[in-house]
């Protein structure tokens, strides 16, 4: 399930630092929220589906990285992500 250009931009655009700015740890953990989001509407859907739900935990694992590695670099920008976001931590 890929996510939609508009959509895909609009997230970019809300959490990029800079002008076309899409490696940043707060734009990659958006869209992986973003997916991470959409799929756990389709695990609720379908129980049995195991392939989705190892690449679910992969994307949860990926997000965990980042944040991490955010966390450990700069605390005020994970914060903030992490508030922005609506995210537990």
């Amino acid at each position: 399930m890929s996510i939609e250009a508009k959509i895909k931009s609009k997230i970019i655009k809300d959490f990029a630092i800079k002008k076309g700015d899409t490696g940043s740890p707060e734009v990659q953990v958006a869209l992986l929220t973003y997916r991470i989001n959409q799929l756990t509407e389709h695990l609720k859907d379908n129980r049995k589906d195991n392939h989705g739900k190892r690449g679910f935990l992969a994307l949860i694992q990926r997000r965990r990285d980042l944040l991490d590695y955010l966390k450990r670099k700069d605390v005020d920008r994970y914060q903030k992500l992490i508030e922005s976001l609506g995210l537990r931590r």
